[in-house]
C-alpha cells in the first residue's frame, strides 16, 4: 500500500469563511527572515499563526544534535494550533526556510471567536485527525521503510505540497529546499540521502535545476515509498 503524505494539511482553508475572517481580522502582522525561529520547544504557547507567505519547517533536535523536521508550512497553512486547545508549551521548534510573513492570533481571540461559532468545533476536529494521522504516517515509515523509502516519502510530500505540472508527467517543486532539510524530512543522514539523490539523477527519476528539484518519474518513487 503506498503511503504518500501532502504536508502540513492544517489549513484554516478548511474552516468556515465567517470564522476565518473573524479570527484574522484584528490578527498582529510578524516578519521573519532566512533563518529566524519563529518559537522553540518549551516556549509559552500563547497562539497561532497563519502563514500569509514563506516557507518554515517544524522540527525538533536530539540529544546528539541531529535535526529532525516533522513538517514544511508553505502559505496558507497554520502552526502552533495545538496550544490554542490546551495552552501547553510548544511541542516542536518552527523556524523559516525563507523569508516568511504570518499573521499571529494570540489564544484568547481564538477562544473568543469559537464561543460565537461553536459549529466550527467539529471542523477542526477533523483538522486535527487529519495531523494525526500524518504523524501516524511518519511513524510507520520511520519503522518500516527502507532509506531510499523514506527519501523518496520525503521528497513526495514536497512534490504534493509544492509541485508544479510542467508536462509529459514532470512535476516542479517550486520552493527552494536543500539536501539538508530534506534528509531531516526523511530522518536519515544528509550523506545517505546524497547518495541516493545521486543514484535517481544518474537514472533519471529526480533532476535538479537551478536550486530546484524536478520528480521526473513519480510512479518510480512511488514504489520506492510503499510499505
Amino acid at each position: 500500500m503506498s503511503k504518500t503524505p501532502t504536508l502540513a494539511r492544517t489549513s484554516l482553508s478548511a474552516l468556515s469563511a465567517v470564522f476565518s475572517a473573524h479570527l484574522f481580522n484584528q490578527a498582529r502582522k510578524v516578519q521573519l527572515h532566512a533563518g529566524q525561529a519563529l518559537f522553540l520547544v518549551g516556549d509559552r504557547g500563547d497562539g497561532c499563526y497563519w502563514v500569509d507567505d514563506g516557507l518554515l519547517k517544524v522540527h525538533v533536535v536530539s540529544q546528539s544534535g541531529s535535526d529532525r523536521i516533522l513538517a514544511i508550512l508553505g502559505a496558507g497553512t497554520i502552526v502552533g494550533e495545538l496550544s490554542m486547545f490546551d495552552g501547553a508549551p510548544r511541542s516542536a521548534s518552527v523556524t523559516a526556510i525563507r523569508a516568511s510573513s504570518l499573521s499571529f492570533v494570540s489564544r484568547a481571540a481564538f477562544a473568543t471567536t469559537l464561543d460565537a461559532h461553536p459549529e466550527v468545533y467539529r471542523e477542526l476536529a477533523i483538522v486535527l485527525a487529519h495531523r494525526l494521522r500524518d504523524i501516524d504516517d511518519a511513524m510507520a515509515a520511520t519503522s518500516f521503510l527502507s532509506l531510499k523509502g523514506r527519501a523518496a516519502r520525503a521528497l513526495l510530500a514536497l512534490a504534493d505540497a509544492f509541485g508544479h505540472d510542467a508536462g509529459n508527467g514532470r512535476i516542479v517543486i517550486r520552493q527552494r529546499v536543500t539536501h539538508s532539510d530534506i534528509a531531516a524530512m526523511a530522518g536519515i543522514v544528509r550523506e545517505n540521502f546524497s547518495r541516493v539523490m545521486g543514484d535517481w539523477i544518474e537514472r533519471s527519476l529526480v533532476s535538479r535545476e537551478a536550486g530546484y528539484y524536478c520528480v521526473e518519474k513519480r510512479s518510480a518513487l512511488e514504489r520506492e515509498a510503499e510499505f
